[in-house]
């Protein structure tokens, strides 16, 4: 047996304890006796649980028992948002031996944490604007977001890796340029460097990037520079973060929204928050010392739930993407357009299996569910057209999104694009701390700096210091790229076909790799699903992704809708429009064995995923006029 096999199948024990207290059902970690004579699990005791890959996380009713119980003992922390920061908060503090409860209005990642560019980086536009600005201030942010980038990638190593992106140069000038500052990108990253930078010559670059045109408005192309970024699958990497949380020992709630916050009649500093089940309609009030406000884009709405009279925080900028097919870009190469008609980095980078290509950064107005606009995608298309030497196509689109970016506002800032990325925590309210800013690749430090900011406005006693720094998520632990090898050797994918019968197929290379990547040394877990219940079949033509995943997620990863499945737990919306719309009738069928769905729930189900898909605008569901990409 393999050594990845051999960890994966270690049997250290790792069950949730579930204890009653007050008549309130309160979640803690299983713990050592040393770590009850302390009063809080030990450091060492957390990792155990949370790198098990037999451990389970609790169920959602348990974790809503832990809010409503916090009446008899209030929480340490409340944290409102489920997006990368706000479980990055839950995680930090919950590691630290706070009590801690997490409320998120719809899916953890729902709104711009899954909506990303997909890239874990420093910053390399950062870095020629402290050059030529002589910004010291922006050169401490990439030396800080390098070190955060090195430190993502190794703590979940089965979501995250180094991706080359290359750089093309149509002059001998910008061949200078581009390898002179990305050798300073270099230097910055020091020991946190992922691998050197290189020039490649025009032949050695096609060879690379066989879609890279050879010629571009007039100039021929004498090469290329390429630099190495990260990569992740965002959601997945959020999800991650809740279920490590939710191991931890915090109390993480999807599906529950704060209708108000609740006040100290005396001093009216705020002590928790009224809390609405929107998949129950349920209304209970959670107790806790400090609230963390890390709702986003919506921060400011939260903000004034405290305060109507509270000032704009937060400046949104709409970022569009769309996702093409495979061939657009090689597998395992990214390109960057290092300037724009407008002066925008544009790029495109192979994702899942596909490209994904962007982006804009324009100012916009905050709403739930932002679309791109057809000026956007023609904005997308036109820019790379200019660097392939293939026909591109509007009808290519099998997907398009918005996100939209918390920027932290700067009064004197004339555009987003010049506000810096870095966060911003205060305490305007009392017993309420937000964060905003910052931008994916800094989502552990900025959660550092808001636990500390908490612990502070509470007068909070956590059992030790922050150690999310080195702490591998859910599924991280142990893992290896040859993972997928013990999946394809010992599982087979048990399928039903239409006339009910149950027929073997392989764990072919595809499915097998994608579920060691989804979901790392946990991927046994659900193959073994797809073996013993039947759940092998695929959902989708040309996509890896299994009816297992859907059962599994439903089970262990709080996988509440058909919406959380297909945008947050697979990324099938994502990814192409037309197949998740195809997938849906049979991950709703799935979902309602797994959580009792009646008739009624399943048609809801069918028409918020389809109302959610119309906003991707795919080449299938968007109306636009055929003009230069037809």
């Amino acid at each position: 047996m393999s050594a990845s096999a051999t960890r994966i199948r270690r049997l250290a024990s790792a069950a949730v304890a579930v204890t009653a207290c007050g008549g309130a059902v309160l979640l803690t970690p299983s713990v050592s006796s040393n770590d009850r004579a302390s009063g809080h699990p030990t450091v060492e005791s957390l990792r155990q649980i949370i790198n098990d890959p037999s451990a389970v996380v609790p169920s959602r009713t348990l974790q809503e028992s832990a809010l409503i119980g916090s009446k008899s003992g209030p929480l340490d922390i409340l944290v409102v948002g489920g997006g990368a920061t706000g479980c990055g908060v839950a995680l930090d503090a919950a590691t630290r031996g706070l009590r801690v409860g997490l409320v998120e209005r719809e899916d953890f990642s729902c709104g711009t944490s899954s909506r990303s560019t997909k890239l874990i980086h420093g910053g390399v536009r950062y870095l020629e604007k402290a050059v030529f600005g002589l910004d010291y201030g922006q050169l401490k942010l990439v030396f800080h977001a390098l070190e955060e980038r090195k430190q993502v990638i190794e703590n979940a190593p089965h979501l995250c890796h180094a991706l080359p992106c290359m750089t093309p140069c149509f002059d001998w000038f910008e061949v200078v340029y581009y390898w002179m500052g990305l050798k300073m990108y270099d230097l910055v990253a020091g020991r946190r460097l992922l691998h050197f930078s290189r020039y490649y010559s025009a032949q050695e670059s096609v060879e690379l990037f066989p879609t890279l045109a050879r010629k571009g408005k007039g100039r021929s192309l004498r090469g290329t520079v390429v630099y190495y970024d990260g990569q992740m699958n965002d959601s997945r990497l959020n999800v991650g973060l809740a279920c490590t949380a939710a191991l931890a020992g915090a109390a993480v709630l999807n599906h529950a929204e704060v209708v108000s916050f609740l006040k100290d009649e005396g001093t009216q500093r705020i002590i928790g928050a009224r809390i609405r089940d929107n998949l129950s309609g349920q209304e209970f009030d959670a107790y806790a010392k400090v609230v963390v406000n890390a709702a986003g884009p919506f921060c400011d709405s939260v903000r004034k739930m405290a305060n109507k009279d509270a000032l704009p925080m937060i400046c949104p900028s709409s970022g569009v993407h769309i996702v093409l097919p495979d061939y657009y870009s090689p597998d395992g190469m990214g390109l960057i357009v290092p300037k724009t008609k407008d002066g925008r980095v544009v790029f495109m980078l192979p994702w899942l299996g596909r490209t994904i290509a962007g982006t804009t950064d324009s100012s916009t107005s905050i709403t739930p569910l932002p679309e791109p606009n057809e000026n956007e995608i023609q904005f997308i298309l036109d820019a790379i057209c200019d660097y392939l030497n293939i026909k591109v196509r509007r009808t290519d689109v099998l997907s398009a999104w918005s996100g939209i970016r918390p920027l932290a506002v700067d009064p004197n800032a004339k555009n987003t694009e010049s506000i810096s990325r870095d966060h911003v925590v205060s305490e305007e309210y009392p017993g309420l701390v937000t964060i905003t800013g910052g931008k994916w690749t800094t989502y552990r430090s900025m959660a550092e700096d808001a636990v500390n900011a908490a612990i502070k406005s509470g007068k909070l006693s956590p059992s030790n210091e922050c150690i999310t720094s080195n702490l591998r998520l859910i599924g991280g632990d142990g893992w290896e790229p040859s993972l997928f090898t013990v999946l394809a050797q010992q599982y087979v994918r048990m399928k039903k076909s239409d006339g009910g019968k149950v027929v073997p197929g392989v764990m072919d290379t595809a499915a097998a790799k994608h579920l060691s990547h989804a979901y790392g040394t946990l991927a046994e877990r659900v193959a073994t699903i797809a073996q013993n219940e039947n759940l092998g079949k695929r959902l989708a033509h040309g996509y890896p992704y299994l009816e297992a995943e859907v059962a599994y997620c439903a089970r262990n990863e709080y996988c509440e809708s058909a919406v959380d499945f297909i945008a947050r737990r697979s990324r099938l919306a994502f990814l192409d429009t037309d197949a998740a719309s195809h997938a849906l009738p049979r991950i709703i069928e799935i979902l309602a064995t797994e959580h009792n769905w009646d008739k009624s729930r399943k048609k809801e189900e069918m028409q918020k995923a389809k109302e959610f898909l119309e906003t991707f605008k795919s080449s299938k569901n968007a109306h636009f006029h055929d003009g230069k990409h037809q």
